[in-house]
């Protein structure tokens, strides 16, 4: 629902904008990018099991799921890979409840509050942590 839902919160960029700025990006740096949305919670988990074997890093925006998924958790730290959580929103000026973050635990860094942007920089940083 990019670039619909709570514009004044989310931006008016949608999931194909994102998916170009990323894409664009990960070839700046060297990097193939691999976008995939999901809002069903197993499908998520079973792509994070699946890079395991597949990709040097993962970047995540878990939605709400970040503060719901243990399962998700479990499966980001599985994969062993380097771990970025990505934030559109400043998720510490909003509800409490989106202030705690599972998936945290599994990150290397997380990255809140740029908009879309944001994942230009998870990419920048992912960049230099994978050989």
């Amino acid at each position: 629902m990019l670039g619909v839902r709570e514009t004044k919160i989310y931006g008016k960029a949608t999931l194909r904008d994102l998916e170009d700025l990323c894409k664009k990006k990960a070839s700046k740096l060297g990097l193939k990018a691999d976008c995939r949305q999901s809002n069903t919670e197993g499908e998520l988990v079973a792509w994070v099991q699946e890079s395991r074997k597949t990709h040097a890093g993962i970047i995540v925006n878990a939605g709400g799921y970040s503060h719901t998924s243990v399962a998700l958790l479990d499966a980001l730290l599985l994969s062993e890979l380097p771990v970025i959580e990505v934030h559109i929103s400043n998720i510490y000026t909003r509800e409490r409840f989106r202030h705690t973050s599972y998936i945290s635990k599994a990150a290397r860094g997380v990255i809140a509050g740029f908009g879309i942007d944001g994942y230009a920089f998870a990419l920048e940083a992912l960049a230099m942590w994978i050989d």
